[in-house]
């Protein structure tokens, strides 16, 4: 009797690779973004450059997911009210941040969100080693104050950064009480509610030319669009500890495209700095997996 030998899972493994490099992907877009609208923040500022891309996103997210408003119970309109707000805040805190501080160091900065979430959801002593890791990087960048990171723009980052926690724990609830993308497309509206007036208060009618808006329209794009739409297929083809740890690659792509795209150079350390954060991200995620 002749024994069979176990053929590879070819296929599961090209599904893998296809997703991890989705998940790449959709990140890299995302810091493409983020560097595009440092070109576009100087012209029309923050908070309408945050305007453009929710109000733009939203349109499309709107048309295609068409999401019911019938049958919703108070409980699920105070969680999306709350989703939108914190996507506003987040979004115009994070470009006030990117306008002042290196794209790199701003994401490095506003990381520490998300990364307190997966230290506080860890379990063991090393948790603690990751969140010392993550102080020292981030003392790393602020090492010459002013001279070397500006600090309301650290400080903008920082804020930033606590929404981000706050995002992802609504983004959660919401996804729980509305099916498919419907409580994101829902959530855009009331960020677009309240990014757009304040936008069009500061801007003025400058935020209508053609440059600006096809501007604008890159930036939702890259931004929102294409990277929802990689993460959430990624997401279906990858455990949820892997999505994260390639999640935690956020501040090093966003130093790569803030020195591909805009000429934002590190010196040595600020590079360690960004290493030291992203490896207590990638610890925290394994430890909480």
């Amino acid at each position: 009797m002749t024994d069979v030998l176990p053929v590879p899972d070819t296929a599961a493994g090209t599904r893998q690779a296809g997703a991890v490099t989705m998940a790449l992907s959709g990140q890299l877009c995302l810091h493409a973004g983020a560097a595009l609208a440092t070109v576009l923040i100087p012209m029309i500022g923050g908070p309408a450059t945050v305007g453009l891309r929710l109000g733009l996103s939203a349109v499309v997210l709107l048309a295609v997911c068409r999401p019911a408003l019938r049958g919703r119970t108070r409980a699920d309109w105070a969680v999306v009210i709350a989703f939108g707000a914190t996507l506003a805040a987040m979004n115009m805190l994070f470009y006030e941040a990117i306008s002042r501080v290196p794209l790199g160091a701003a994401v490095t900065i506003e990381f520490l969100g998300p990364l307190v979430l997966s230290v506080v959801a860890a379990r063991g002593a090393a948790r603690w080693l990751w969140a010392a890791l993550a102080l020292g990087g981030v003392a790393l960048l602020g090492r010459d104050g002013i001279g070397g990171i500006n600090l309301v723009g650290g400080a903008f980052a920082l804020a930033a950064g606590a929404l981000w926690a706050a995002y992802i724990v609504l983004s959660q609830r919401t996804g729980g009480r509305f099916a498919r993308l419907d409580g994101l497309a829902l959530a855009m509206v009331v960020a677009t509610a309240i990014s757009v007036p304040i936008g069009l208060v500061t801007a003025g009618p400058g935020v209508f030319s053609p440059a600006v808006l096809g501007m604008g329209a890159a930036v939702a794009l890259l931004s929102s669009l294409i990277p929802y739409v990689f993460e959430l297929t990624a997401l279906r083809r990858l455990r949820a500890a892997s999505f994260a740890i390639l999640m935690s690659l956020a501040p090093a792509l966003a130093a790569v495209a803030g020195f591909v795209l805009l000429g934002q150079r590190l010196d040595p350390l600020e590079g360690v700095a960004i290493a030291l954060v992203v490896a207590a991200s990638v610890g925290a995620v394994r430890a909480r997996a």
